[in-house]
């Protein structure tokens, strides 16, 4: 990100990437309570104030995406029953919609396991060498790009993650490790601005979008 400052902490229209993030999710209908995975040195966190409907939670991460989720899956024991439902969100991920939030939850409401957004790969994709010589082309056809969040029963979610670590396997996504537990996760469609704040020039995209957003 060529910045000191966490990403998540970056200024971003006015506000914290973060603080977009909170308040989209805050606002979603459906959704009792917000758990924060943070470092355990984060010292910007407490510097930020919230005034959100729902309560907000703050745990402390580890070192790789599947210690944080399974540690706000460990906070969340005292609260959850085994099957209801757990969103999985990236701070870095400011721009999703309400509209795909709230269709996410519609869509899932009824199914056993769970699933996540996702938008339809249109780019051609190539798949290459580790001298980037280009030894094939991948078909698109029923390709897709995972996004956040992704929504999942709780008991179910946390025996999954809970296996890749005793198995000594970082998985990528929730999904990932739902898969390797043997389910099936379903795709809902999302919109392709739900995107992650990765690199600097991400910022002033995601700038652009939560503008072009407040005008639909």
């Amino acid at each position: 990100m060529e910045s000191e400052l966490p990403k998540q902490y970056l200024p971003l229209a006015g506000r914290t990437v973060i603080e977009h993030t909170l308040d989209r999710i805050s606002h979603t209908p459906h959704l009792a309570g917000i758990v924060v995975a943070i470092a355990a040195s984060d010292s910007y966190w407490p510097q930020l104030k919230f005034n959100y409907p729902i309560p907000i939670f703050c745990v402390i991460g580890g070192a790789e995406r599947v210690n944080s989720v399974l540690a706000g899956l460990n906070h969340l024991t005292k609260y959850a029953t085994p099957d209801e439902w757990i969103l999985v969100h990236d701070a870095a991920r400011p721009c999703v919609r309400i509209t795909d939030l709230e269709n996410l939850i519609l869509q899932l409401a009824t199914h056993p396991i769970g699933g996540l957004l996702a938008i339809p790969v249109t780019d051609t994709v190539k798949r290459t060498d580790t001298h980037g010589t280009v030894i094939e082309t991948l078909s698109r056809r029923n390709l897709w790009r995972a996004l956040t969040p992704q929504m999942f029963r709780f008991a179910k979610l946390h025996s999954a993650l809970t296996a890749t670590i005793t198995n000594g396997i970082i998985p990528t996504d929730e999904s990932v490790a739902m898969e390797m537990a043997g389910y099936q996760p379903l795709i809902v469609p999302g919109h392709a601005d739900n995107i992650k704040i990765t690199h600097a020039q991400d910022l002033s995209l995601a700038e652009l979008l939560i503008r072009a957003q407040k005008l639909e």
